[in-house]
């Protein structure tokens, strides 16, 4: 990965308002978390998933070093004000997420900034969770259709955030979010 260089004050507020936005939905995500569990756990992946939506939608508005994991971090600060339980979580979560999204971005060299890109980055993610997940979750407890079911939507999971997130960040890049 290239040094960090300073970011300028645009880049940076830019980083704080999606992270205080994706923030509250990790916030929320992480209240969902407890009820998921309990109720429904083959859709937890699913929900976990939402974590990777910073890091997409900064990279995707800015296309820079670094904003994902910054991105990252502050969306975590922002969901453990909201569900405190969770704050090692969302911080263990952002450096993982925001790293991989950051070392996908690292390994084009920062110049290469088409779909497929973010999507190799969430598939990665979602094998990631499903597999750690799955023996939290206790996956084995659950009939074969669960289980199978749980490991689909687990993958599955990041790459609809994924495309979601794409959405936004073109939105943003198209509105002159990321004007120079």
């Amino acid at each position: 990965m290239p040094p960090i260089r300073a970011l300028s004050t645009r880049v940076l507020l830019t980083c704080a308002a999606i992270g205080v936005a994706t923030g509250v939905l990790g916030g929320i995500a992480g209240w969902l978390t407890i009820v998921t569990i309990s109720v429904a756990p083959i859709v937890y992946g699913f929900v976990l998933g939402v974590h990777v939506i910073p890091g997409i939608i900064a990279q995707e508005t800015l296309r820079l070093p670094w904003v994902a994991l910054l991105t990252h971090l502050l969306a975590a600060l922002v969901a453990s004000a909201m569900a405190p339980q969770w704050v090692l979580r969302f911080l263990g979560t952002a450096v993982l997420f925001g790293g991989i999204q950051e070392a996908v971005a690292a390994l084009t060299r920062y110049r290469v900034w088409a779909p497929w890109r973010y999507f190799i980055s969430a598939g990665v993610i979602g094998v990631l969770v499903a597999v750690v997940v799955a023996f939290a979750a206790h996956l084995s407890t659950l009939p074969l259709w669960a289980q199978i079911a749980y490991l689909v939507l687990a993958v599955l999971g990041p790459i609809a955030w994924t495309a979601a997130a794409l959405g936004v960040g073109r939105g943003l890049r198209q509105a002159g979010v990321a004007r120079r």
